[in-house]
């Protein structure tokens, strides 16, 4: 999803109760992509676990921090990009691909980053580098997703900005719709958001039976079959 489309509130406020498995496993029924794609991969994770999911779109930039920039000193003083953070609808969730050889030398995200991009409608921030201020980040409530935490911002600087990016193997352009939570991170196709909800409500209906056959006394592989066999019929006949 890029641009200006956007959800309805309704979606964005299921996105934010609801667990990323739960909707990653419903986006597969519809076959619209592969099953190996469509997430962040690679070691990026969720660095936060005990806030709450996020869903928000994505503003995009990438940065360098192994060497200074051609101009100016401080890291967060680049009035361009906030004013194109601010220019985007929101909740937003700033993703910022790292581009030096070794990502991670230095953080661009810290305390201030935070501070900033909260005022801005910022909600989360996914890269696949590193961030600062840990302690500052979780007072604050920015979701965060990357390798992990580092000392030094260093040379930290914004390259470009408004680009697609690539972050664990998922490109990601400005405006995508990206859902996050403890388990990881991964994008909301448009064509399909608004039947998340029901198809999410039926998959958790058929799970709870299963579970609840896990846990009779008088389970058995037969019943286990059967349970599995009347599921798979129930997904054949539904028609994306």
């Amino acid at each position: 999803m890029t641009g200006n489309q956007r959800v309805p509130a309704a979606i964005l406020g299921f996105l934010h109760r609801t667990d990323t498995c739960s909707v990653s496993n419903a986006i597969e029924t519809f076959h619209i992509r592969m099953c190996n794609e469509g997430f962040v991969q690679g070691g990026i994770r969720c660095l936060f676990p005990d806030l709450p999911p996020v869903a928000g779109y994505a503003v995009t930039a990438t940065i360098r921090s192994t060497a200074p920039p051609i101009s100016g000193y401080c890291y967060y003083q680049r009035p361009d990009w906030w004013r194109y953070v601010a220019s985007s609808p929101g909740p937003k969730i700033m993703v910022i691909q790292d581009l030096d050889h070794v990502p991670g030398t230095g953080a661009l995200f810290g305390e201030i980053h935070a501070e900033i991009g909260r005022a801005l409608g910022c909600i989360g921030y996914l890269t696949n580098g590193i961030v600062r201020d840990m302690g500052a980040l979780q007072a604050v409530g920015v979701q965060c997703f990357a390798r992990g935490a580092g000392v030094s911002h260093s040379y930290a600087h914004i390259v470009e900005f408004g680009i697609p990016v690539h972050i664990g193997a998922l490109k990601i352009a400005p405006g995508d719709l990206l859902h996050g939570d403890l388990n990881g991170i991964h994008s909301i196709p448009l064509s399909i958001a608004d039947q998340l909800p029901a198809i999410v409500g039926e998959m958790a209906a058929r799970e709870s039976e299963l579970i609840a056959l896990c846990r009779a006394p008088d389970f058995s592989a037969d019943k286990l079959e059967d349970a599995l066999h009347l599921g798979a019929n129930r997904d054949a006949k539904r028609t994306p």
